[in-house]
């Protein structure tokens, strides 16, 4: 029986920040103004696609694709975040700030591997002496045994017995998939909310069998309502939201002189990575 043997690195990209700079590139986009949903299917596509991928590197850049999905759920909340100053905050602004440092250092990395190249074809200035010593310790018998002490046996010892630990306490990642689609959760938020008319923001998350169901009725909320078939208000006391039913719509879209194509995107079912155990 044949194991499939996996491979330990990724031979094209070094890491989630090499790949999504590699998106930029290839496709031109600006690197301020970076279209989180694009990025996100690019970054899904290569990851199924992918046939000897390393596990930890997998799970590294399944957790890139969460963070690009939270960053996509920000931009759809109804209100903005502000600064100190008033001026609305970009969620994208800190990816924004680490693609550009990965990017300087990626390119000071080239920089210094040139040098290096460089470097290795000039010839070094010879020391005879210390020559002639290192010809002699080569051409004895017994020199390196000679050269062995206890505290740098016990120190390879010590890195034999570091690398059995390390290979039989591999960590081991289970991806686990859910029976629950973006589709139908929109569906259900439609037919529940319009027929509730108003409906208390937790009362929905009560039919929720477990977190990810969770999170998928709360992403088709934030798009409900950023598409304009609901709004939520906020009502007494603290952290008390309510839900109520738009019957104005088509009206405020004429208003403002919208249509369904002008409105925010979708969410897909692979939008929403698969949860890691």
């Amino acid at each position: 029986m044949n194991v499939p043997n996996y491979q330990i690195k990724l031979d094209q990209f070094e890491g989630p920040f090499d790949l999504l700079l590699f998106f930029i590139e290839r496709d031109e986009l600006d690197i301020y103004n970076i279209p989180i949903t694009r990025i996100i299917k690019d970054f899904l596509a290569f990851i199924h696609q992918g046939e000897k991928l390393n596990i930890e590197l997998s799970s590294e850049f399944i957790l890139f694709v969460s963070t690009l999905m939270r960053i996509k759920a920000r931009l759809l909340l109804p209100r903005k975040e502000i600064d100190a100053s008033g001026n609305e905050i970009d969620p994208r602004q800190e990816l924004i700030d680490k693609i550009l440092e990965y990017k300087r250092f990626k390119e000071a990395s080239a920089q210094m591997a040139d040098m290096e190249a460089v470097r290795m074809l000039m010839v070094k200035r010879g020391n005879l002496q210390k020559e002639l010593i290192s010809i002699g310790e080569d051409a004895s018998e017994g020199t390196e045994i000679q050269n062995i002490t206890m505290f740098k046996l016990m120190k390879a010892f010590e890195k034999v017995m570091q690398r059995v630990h390390d290979r039989q306490n591999q960590p081991v990642h289970t991806v686990v998939r859910y029976n629950y689609t973006m589709e139908g959760s929109r569906d259900y938020m439609l037919d529940f909310v319009r027929g509730e008319k108003t409906v208390a923001f937790e009362k929905i998350f009560e039919i929720c069998n477990d977190r990810v169901h969770a999170l998928f009725l709360f992403l088709s909320t934030l798009e409900l309502t950023q598409q304009k078939y609901m709004k939520l208000l906020v009502g007494e006391g603290m952290n008390n939201f309510i839900i109520e039913w738009n019957d104005n719509r088509e009206e405020e879209l004429k208003e403002e002189g919208l249509t369904d194509e002008d409105l925010p995107s979708s969410f897909t079912d692979e939008d929403v990575p698969l949860e890691m155990e």
